[in-house]
């Protein structure tokens, strides 16, 4: 395939509202001496740099943090155990945040480090909460890097999980591209460092069980990752609407030099983030309660504006923030979306000005009731409505 293909597929990274970038430790860190590779990060932070010129909101990532503490512990090279794993992690953190902070900031870019460990991305109310900070953190221009919390992990550690939780990630902030930097280029038909008749994919839109079968384990003696984590991320990304690209970071500034060309496997999916989880709201068999609204506020939903707490008239059943409800008018389902509040709350801030939330729940919260990118229409209100 010729650069002038790769540079089209490209597009995905290019014309993406938002990104996540997956950096993995044998990039960061070098093999021999545990030492940070700077020259490198500091041209991946020009390349992040260029990304929010232009109006991307990028999300970050990181592994590395355990490769950097071991180091300083001395620990040596010996597979670790829990407890030697989560106090590399503890030391390798701080050095970690630091330097994507001195990076970033010489760039006029804000950074925040997040943490996270399994059930912040699959136990619901921590992912509401995750995905809120997120959110909260890009439309305030900052870039957040995140690295599993391997301090607290109860779990044997492994590196390579940052490529599955890099797609949860995109998962949760409805992100359309999604860049996993590894020392590989791409998937290919066999492991070349075995097989010399090996050829890479340059595109993939359906993962079967004989592309999975292609996938082999980690070639790094640094990261634990490896082609198979790599696939599992790239289901779980096409699943929620992201396009994921599998690119070599053994070269200066790699995502230009993913846009401009260079060799690099790209799943690509079929829909956008939006489109998936509206699906998936309109989807959902048993909305958990149930909020009937005035004709203005039907009105205001069949243009595309979110649903505020002063259309509502009634709250039926009992359902909690991010639980799916259904929105009624005239006795009939209008729509369906994603709660921004407790049974409870909603009761008490129906048909109620949204500056008067914080007063009547004693927090500031949203101030829609249901968000329009969480609703979904089913139908179109009546036109007596």
């Amino acid at each position: 395939m010729s650069s002038a293909e790769f540079r089209a597929r490209a597009r995905h990274l290019r014309d993406a509202r938002r990104i996540v970038v997956k950096v993995g430790s044998a990039l960061l860190v070098e093999a021999a001496s545990g030492r940070l590779n700077r020259s490198w990060l500091e041209s991946l932070a020009d390349d992040l740099a260029r990304a929010a010129r232009r109006g991307q909101q990028v999300i970050v990532v990181s592994s590395g943090a355990i490769a950097m503490g071991r180091r300083h512990l001395g620990l040596g090279s010996h597979r670790l155990r829990l407890e030697e794993s989560q106090a590399a992690a503890a030391v390798g953190q701080i050095r970690l945040a630091h330097a994507w902070q001195e990076v970033l900031e010489a760039r006029d870019l804000a950074v925040a480090q997040v943490l996270l460990t399994f059930e912040d991305t699959e136990e619901r109310q921590r992912y509401l909460n995750a995905r809120a900070t997120l959110n909260t953190l890009l439309s305030l221009g900052a870039i957040p890097v995140i690295n599993e919390n391997d301090t607290v992990a109860t779990a044997e550690i492994r590196y390579g999980d940052n490529d599955r939780l890099a797609a949860r990630v995109a998962q949760m902030a409805s992100a359309e591209c999604l860049v996993l930097l590894s020392d590989v280029d791409g998937l290919y038909t066999a492991d070349p460092g075995r097989d010399t008749r090996a050829t890479l994919i340059p595109e993939v839109r359906e993962i079967t069980p004989e592309l999975e079968a292609m996938a082999t384990g980690p070639s790094s003696g640094v990261g634990s990752g490896g082609m198979r984590t790599k696939v599992a991320a790239a289901q779980i990304a096409l699943a929620a609407g992201s396009s994921l690209c599998i690119a070599s970071g053994h070269r200066l500034n790699p995502l230009k030099a993913v846009e401009s060309g260079a060799a690099c496997t790209w799943f690509i999916a079929e829909a956008s983030p939006v489109a998936v989880r509206k699906q998936w709201i309109a989807g959902t068999l048993k909305p958990r309660g149930r909020l009937t609204i005035d004709s203005g506020a039907a009105q205001a939903l069949a243009r595309g504006k979110s649903l505020l707490p002063a259309g509502v008239t009634r709250v039926a059943g009992r359902f909690e923030r991010g639980d799916t409800v259904s929105i009624i008018a005239s006795g009939r389902e209008l729509a369906r979306g994603l709660a921004a509040y407790s049974s409870g709350d909603a009761a008490l801030i129906a048909g109620r000005r949204s500056a008067e939330i914080e007063a009547l729940v004693g927090y500031r919260g949203r101030d829609e009731l249901v968000h329009r990118d969480d609703l979904v229409m089913l139908r179109a209100p009546k036109v007596s409505e």
